[in-house]
């Protein structure tokens, strides 16, 4: 038989008379170790009744096929433990009795200690990979912006400051500035996943206030249609691998299927997304954005009319999108803009920018934005700067419609929110 080591949290501890069984969730998944109480070593017995559920450990032993066929079982040579679990837990990490979500977040350590929840996080660190690995046969430039700025990066009331060596500094809440300064530089395009951080105070299913934002700067584009094409190609290329390495175990441990999206995305321009919703029998505010309900409404339309997850709602109007967004000439009402909507949620806001220098100043202007805390942006558009555009993405928003979560913090590692600090 061949020799095995076992190592991990002791899940379940089962007494039947002559045998003894531990279940055990290693960093694969669960092993049964099998103990014959007639044949093991007394001291070997002793330290496995002194097991609490929850105990770390390591047991070498041979793996044999079960009696029944189902599975195979260890049969241990020797024992290792390394810590003894207090008593009693404080969260059950099995789910067999349930716990509310700030139990569960408190005690975020043991809710982890799951074979299901760990496969959400092999999943997503593969979506990153992927995504890397396509970026770079696209031969894009990683790039790390900073994180503490002079300036809010988006503006309003959404940011964090702290102080910095006697003046004041704010958390980034989007890479934006700096990654239009490296299209600037000559790189023709980037990316960065990294940490952006916001100060809104909803307790929604799809807003934390440290989330992970992928995002994307492309240079010499035509028109926004270019970064929405670039969009879909990358997904539907990260969704498809993710499908062939995943999508059994996600179906069967998850119960929910990947499905790999067509390309192109269908479009559906903010208007026309209007009457939609209305006819719908919604409330909408026509020049304004969409509700939650609203974009619930239009990923409806678009998986019933359109048999389609994903859906572009386009050309939003400029009283609700930032100053940087490029106008058309003819109507300066609108943009050259772009939200994606997956499954009835938008997963991100894209756009071709304003590279003109004073268009951009007087679009900044117009906003009623204080210049002089943009002069070092405006900086960047003085010297040449090429047509542009690019994206922002919500890593942790597609994961958790990817694979049926129900919460955006069931795919972050330690969530934050306005009332969450620790651990």
């Amino acid at each position: 038989m061949p020799e095995v080591e076992v190592r991990g949290f002791v899940e379940e501890i089962r007494d039947l008379g002559g045998l003894k069984f531990v279940q055990v969730l290693t960093g694969g998944g669960h092993k049964q170790i099998t103990i014959n109480k007639n044949s093991i070593d007394p001291k070997m017995l002793k330290d496995f009744d002194s097991l609490t559920r929850q105990s770390c450990i390591r047991v070498i032993g041979e793996e044999k096929p079960m009696p029944k066929g189902n599975g195979t079982e260890v049969i241990p040579k020797s024992l290792e433990v390394f810590t003894i679990a207090a008593t009693p837990l404080p969260l059950e990490p099995t789910g067999k009795t349930p716990a509310d979500p700030d139990t569960r977040f408190r005690w975020r350590f043991l809710d982890l200690r799951d074979e299901k929840k760990h496969l959400i996080f092999r999943v997503a660190t593969d979506f990153e990979k992927m995504t890397r690995d396509y970026f770079a046969k696209q031969d894009m430039i990683e790039i790390h912006t900073p994180k503490l700025l002079g300036a809010a990066s988006e503006g309003g009331a959404e940011v964090f400051s702290l102080p910095y060596f006697g003046r004041e500094a704010y958390l980034a809440q989007s890479p934006q500035f700096y990654k239009q300064m490296a299209i600037c530089s000559g790189m023709e395009k980037v990316f960065e996943i990294a940490p952006v951080f916001r100060a809104d105070p909803s307790f929604t299913y799809r807003h934390v206030t440290e989330f992970i934002s992928l995002d994307v700067e492309l240079g010499y584009i035509k028109s926004y249609k270019d970064v929405m094409k670039f969009e879909e190609k990358w997904l539907r290329y990260v969704i498809a691998k993710l499908e062939k390495k995943w999508g059994n175990e996600v179906k069967q441990k998850l119960g929910v299927g990947i499905e790999v999206p067509k390309t192109p995305f269908p479009k559906i321009k903010i208007t026309q997304a209007y009457d939609i919703i209305e006819q719908a029998g919604l409330p909408v505010e026509r020049g304004g954005d969409l509700s939650s309900d609203g974009e619930k409404e239009i990923g409806k339309y678009a998986k019933e009319k359109l048999n389609s997850d994903f859906v572009f709602i386009t050309d939003y109007p400029s009283t609700v999108r930032p100053f940087y967004h490029m106008r058309p000439e003819r109507n300066q009402k609108t943009t050259y803009s772009y939200d994606l909507l997956y499954k009835g949620l938008e997963i991100t806001t894209g756009a071709q920018r304003e590279h003109r220098h004073d268009k951009l100043k007087a679009q900044a202007v117009e906003k009623g934005l204080q210049i002089h805390n943009l002069e070092f942006y405006l900086d960047f558009f003085k010297y040449g700067a090429p047509p542009h555009g690019g994206f922002g993405f919500g890593a942790a928003r597609i994961i958790m419609l990817l694979l049926g979560q129900k919460n955006v913090k069931e795919v972050s590692f330690v969530p934050r929110d306005p009332k969450t600090l620790f651990p």
